[in-house]
């Protein structure tokens, strides 16, 4: 079977399944460019996508990979993780070879998004399946006149079947910013990080490559053009109050993810930035 992309209907939402010639998949939402599922082979899904998420015009899709884009968490003037993961894009262009897919999803600037941010820009999310790697492009491009400075991330929900078995591995002698501590800053000494309790961590100049682990089965997890890495589990006290999370949702997911936070990204007139995100199944 040659490797397709297929407009489909997830949940109400206009969406875009990509599968390659081995049996790879992915699904992204065009209502925030939002990876909702990546499976490496038939039912093998590797992203936790919450059963109570809201589907629908303004709202948030909690699991997959949302895109932060302009602002990172709460710390600025906009709404929490900015706006473009509860905006509308478009279809930008689609390629498919051998045995990979590509899609490439656009938003740009409006009289909405101005009111809240204003700037001109154009934000592109490439999602890039292949039989055993799949890869995240974003990239931010200043068609303007003035710089602007923006925080984000991918803020990527790995699916795991008990997250207190779960290991994420390389980052022993990073420094991170503790939010669960008043933001103390420390140091990881520990050869693996573990969930025991809920964890929100920003990791400063996080390596470029990490390893997540569990009961046998490991994903490659790299990065480049993020600085940061962002480890968070809710746990059970914090996740019971997220509203659209079971109440066993904290045990199914670790969010890994390639993150701007700690300085903002500055784009000068006329010039582009680019991060990618990428996994490799072991």
């Amino acid at each position: 079977m040659p490797a397709a992309i297929a407009p489909i209907d997830f949940h109400g939402l206009p969406a875009l399944r990509l599968t390659t010639g081995t049996g790879a998949s992915a699904v992204i939402t065009l209502h925030g460019a939002h990876v909702v599922s990546w499976q490496p082979a038939p039912d093998d899904e590797r992203l936790y996508l919450s059963p109570r998420s809201a589907f629908a015009d303004g709202q948030a899709i909690r699991g997959g990979v949302p895109v932060i884009f302009p602002q990172f968490g709460p710390d600025g003037p906009l709404p929490r993780h900015g706006f473009a993961r509860t905006r509308a894009w478009t279809v930008a262009a689609t390629r498919t070879g051998d045995d990979w897919a590509l899609a490439t999803l656009q938003l740009t600037d409006s009289p909405d998004t101005r009111a809240l941010w204003d700037h001109v820009f154009v934000a592109e999310l490439s999602v890039l399946v292949e039989r055993d790697r799949f890869e995240l492009e974003l990239g931010i491009e200043n068609p303007g006149d003035t710089p602007f400075a923006f925080t984000g991330a991918l803020h990527t929900y790995f699916a795991t079947r008990q997250v207190e078995f779960a290991r994420l591995e390389g980052l022993r002698g990073t420094s991170y910013r503790d939010q669960t501590a008043a933001q103390a800053v420390r140091e990881d000494r520990a050869d693996a990080v573990t969930v025991d309790d809920e964890i929100d961590r920003i990791y400063l100049d996080a390596p470029p490559r990490l390893t997540l682990g569990e009961g046998g089965r490991w994903l490659g997890v790299e990065q480049t053009g993020f600085r940061d890495t962002v480890v968070w589990n809710p746990w059970q006290t914090r996740g019971a109050a997220i509203a659209d999370m079971p109440a066993d949702g904290f045990r199914r997911m670790l969010c890994v993810e390639a993150a701007a936070v700690a300085e903002p990204v500055v784009v000068a007139p006329r010039e582009s930035w680019v991060g990618r995100q990428g996994w490799v199944v072991g």
